[in-house]
């Protein structure tokens, strides 16, 4: 039975992160896959070929010419599924060799079966060789459960890998359907119905809440809105998919609770996820998921109630993302190891990459305002820039959230183009504790989108003028309240 200081599960981003932070620090490390490759959900269904997909659409519709050249405007006439397949495949690939390099590079073994543990430090690993099972017991000092998520499959709806499908099935075989039906509008359901409505198919998308996008700032959610109402996109909020059916066709139509129906070609069902644990055991050694196959850790470091093993990633629950599973993998295993954690209390951004982008870091208005904060807010239209211009940018907004007393950048909420991409100059204010000054004093690269940081913040400078005096009494009024309450 081979021994190793760190064994994880799973090879997705907190798993990656986690096993190349330990081989760096001198330890022996395994990673157990049950795909035929390493990289995870990210990799082979998730972040990387929908981010893909994206792209290829974006690109080969024309999409982001069409300010100047009208909506008619394409690149490409007709757009088919191979036209998606071949872009995915080639960009697959090369993240999957990149990955297998940096393991190989930094000493790290792989090991393709599925893992369960017999204890709390022995996993058995099952694979298939020669057409028949084999099975290998590894023994570890510390372990790390990285095995990310599935997509959630109610009984209630007839997925048949046809034209009822989960988020996996679709983006394993990518298709151009005559209209879609996306039932839920998270981050997933949001992008998927947006990259297709922007190929100019008939998208309806399905809430069974009254809002959705809850942890955004609600004035970036309702001009996403606006903007997708504005393209055509049908949106059927408030409405629960009680059953679907099939038509004399074969297409499928979703009857929703509130009476309304929806005929599509295809329907595309993204309503949650659950944790990929429910083949590892987790009695045998002393762990229990949650109904949605998800684990409890401390914040911080990362531990489960079992000290020595760890949890990262999609398994744990929000925010679900590749970038913060990345540093919960790189903290478990600094901890796991004696090694210094990095800092607990930085904000981290959260990118949607629908059409348009959001993104969004630091406290929402919804949050400040529920803190009792006093603030104002600096708004920037890309429109008013000179790169939007160029760009044939119509639509796109920047919004500062800015502490009247202070001046201090609270938070930045974007959409539009490259919002992924913009917010992290807000991210780097915000957790060095800047103010608006630092956007008002310094020079911006013109034209860049990126100037609309200077324009939001003159935006809110001269909203703050109109307090004058009044800002140091807030202060002193803040303080007296502080101090009371103390």
């Amino acid at each position: 039975m081979q021994r190793y200081d760190f064994v994880v599960l799973g090879s997705g981003p907190a798993g990656r992160r986690a096993a190349v932070q330990a081989a760096k620090l001198g330890k022996s490390v395994l990673v157990i896959d049950d795909r035929a490759r390493v990289g995870g959900v990210s990799v082979h269904t998730g972040t990387i070929p929908s981010k893909t997909l994206r792209e290829t659409v974006l690109n080969l519709s024309g999409w982001r010419e069409r300010g100047f050249y009208g909506q008619s405007y394409r690149v490409k006439q007709d757009i088919c599924a191979g036209d998606l397949a071949t872009r995915l495949g080639k960009t697959l690939e090369h993240e999957i060799a990149v990955q297998e390099h940096q393991f190989a590079r930094n000493g790290v073994r792989t090991c393709i079966g599925a893992g369960r543990f017999l204890d709390p430090h022995r996993i058995a690993i099952t694979g298939h060789s020669g057409g028949q099972d084999i099975e290998e017991v590894v023994e570890a000092d510390k372990i790390l459960i990285a095995v990310g998520t599935a997509p959630h499959r109610p009984a209630s709806i007839p997925f048949n890998d046809s034209n009822v499908l989960d988020s996996d099935d679709f983006i394993r075989a990518p298709r151009v359907p005559r209209s879609l039906a996306v039932v839920g509008a998270g981050v997933i359901g949001l992008e998927y119905a947006t990259i297709f409505s922007a190929l100019d198919v008939p998208v309806t998308l399905i809430e069974p809440r009254g809002n959705f996008l809850e942890f955004m700032d609600r004035e970036i959610v309702d001009h996403l809105v606006h903007l997708m109402r504005d393209r055509g996109m049908a949106l059927r909020i408030g409405g629960e998919v009680r059953q679907v059916r099939f038509g004399a066709n074969g297409s499928p139509v979703c009857i929703l609770s509130d009476g309304r129906q929806v005929a599509s070609e295809v329907v595309l069902f993204t309503a949650g996820r659950v944790g990929a644990t429910a083949g590892l055991d987790l009695d045998a050694c002393g762990l229990a998921a949650d109904p949605r196959g998800r684990l409890t850790v401390d914040p911080v470091t990362y531990q489960t109630p079992v000290p020595h093993i760890y949890a990262a990633g999609d398994v744990i629950g929000f925010p679900s993302l590749a970038a913060t599973s990345m540093e919960q993998g790189r903290a478990a295993a600094c901890h796991a190891f004696g090694a210094q954690l990095p800092a607990a209390d930085q904000a981290f951004p959260i990118g949607i990459y629908a059409v348009p982008e959001l993104s969004s870091v630091g406290q929402t208005e919804e949050e400040v305002r529920a803190k009792g904060i006093a603030y104002e807010c600096g708004i920037a239209r890309f429109r008013e820039t000179s790169r939007g211009h160029i760009m044939g940018i119509a639509s796109g907004m920047l919004k500062l959230i800015v502490d009247i007393t202070t001046r201090r950048v609270l938070g930045v909420h974007i959409i539009g183009e490259g919002a992924t991409e913009l917010v992290h100059i807000g991210q780097a204010v915000i957790n060095l504790g800047g103010t608006i000054d630092y956007f008002i004093d310094n020079s911006f690269n013109y034209p860049t989108l990126a100037e609309a940081y200077k324009v939001a913040a003159l935006d809110a400078w001269n909203r703050l003028r109109q307090y004058g005096g009044e800002v140091v009494e807030l202060k002193k009024l803040k303080t007296k309240v502080e101090r009371d309450a103390a």
